[in-house]
């Protein structure tokens, strides 16, 4: 990594921090015909959750494994915190927390003999492990051996892992991956505390719905490149019909829609007429959703 210097911490044009600040990142896997990562240039805020969307392949885990210093080799620079990762040394992994897609525990100890041993490699003050295993529902299973759960529970106990030393920053690869709706909703639930703390989540997924559940902007990847980044809401208004909608009966009659502009409704005769002789049963607007963003922008969908 090009970047070794040290400077106050970046802030953007409305006074909010940057924490992670990547210009022209670039990386290829030796033997590999293509390069993983393309040319990157974009930035995390302060207390955002930063979604990093696209399909297997495309260069987010790549990325993570740079931006947390496990990855050497880049080109193009990267700061945290102002600084290269890697020259943060062993207080870099004091600040972030962890969790990758792939379980990767002490399979021959407990979840809570796991939890304990991360947490005394901290040197600051940790979390409670019993107290995160009881937020996911592992508390009753505490003192089992992981080898012995199941891929969501080890899911589970990775993403708490990632909390043990009360990170600023976190970084979770695919947090709901394998979680049935009941614990993907407890996880969900917590990372979107953690934005309420005031930490920043960089969030590597290709679940769409929980992006847009979630984060506060998104950026699509594709073939190691950033092909479009923003608000999630702002992604979808720009790319959506501007019409309404309307889903209405006449007394005993079948189903029938009708749409109407979205410009100008307020003062639509024919709306009115429909809304005073008919019976409404659906109203909506025409919104994208943010894989139909996702296929304009990069011509491929997720599901």
């Amino acid at each position: 990594m090009t970047s070794t210097r040290q400077r106050p911490d970046a802030a953007t044009a409305d006074g909010t921090t940057t924490v992670i600040d990547v210009r022209e990142l670039a990386y290829s896997y030796p033997r590999a015909k293509e390069p993983a990562v393309r040319e990157m240039t974009f930035s995390v805020r302060a207390g955002e959750i930063f979604g990093f969307l696209g399909p297997s392949g495309a260069g987010k885990s790549t990325t993570q494994k740079i931006l947390t210093g496990l990855l050497p080799g880049a080109t193009g620079t990267v700061d945290v915190w102002g600084r290269a990762p890697r020259a943060w040394g062993r207080a870099y992994f004091e600040r972030i927390g962890v969790s990758f897609e792939l379980p990767n525990h002490y399979r021959k100890l407990t979840a809570l003999e796991n939890l304990e041993f991360f947490a005394s490699l901290y040197e600051g003050e940790t979390e409670d492990p019993m107290a995160l295993l009881e937020r996911v529902g592992l508390a009753d299973d505490a003192r089992t051996r992981v080898g012995r759960y199941s891929k969501g529970m080890q899911a589970r106990l990775t993403f708490v892992r990632a909390l043990l030393n009360r990170p600023e920053l976190v970084f979770l690869d695919e947090p709901t991956s394998g979680l049935d709706p009941r614990n993907a909703r407890t996880v969900k639930d917590m990372i979107a505390e953690l934005r309420e703390q005031g930490r920043t989540v960089f969030l590597t997924t290709h679940d769409m719905a929980t992006a847009e559940e979630l984060c506060d902007r998104v950026a699509f990847v594709v073939d190691g490149r950033i092909a479009v980044m923003d608000a999630p809401e702002e992604l979808k208004l720009a790319r959506s019909r501007r019409t309404v909608r309307v889903g209405y009966r006449a007394e005993g009659a079948a189903l029938h829609t009708a749409e109407f502009p979205l410009d100008g409704l307020a003062d639509d005769a024919a709306l009115h007429t429909l809304l005073r002789t008919h019976r409404v049963e659906s109203l909506h607007s025409q919104e994208a959703s943010l894989n139909d963003v996702f296929v304009e922008v990069t011509g491929r969908s997720l599901t």
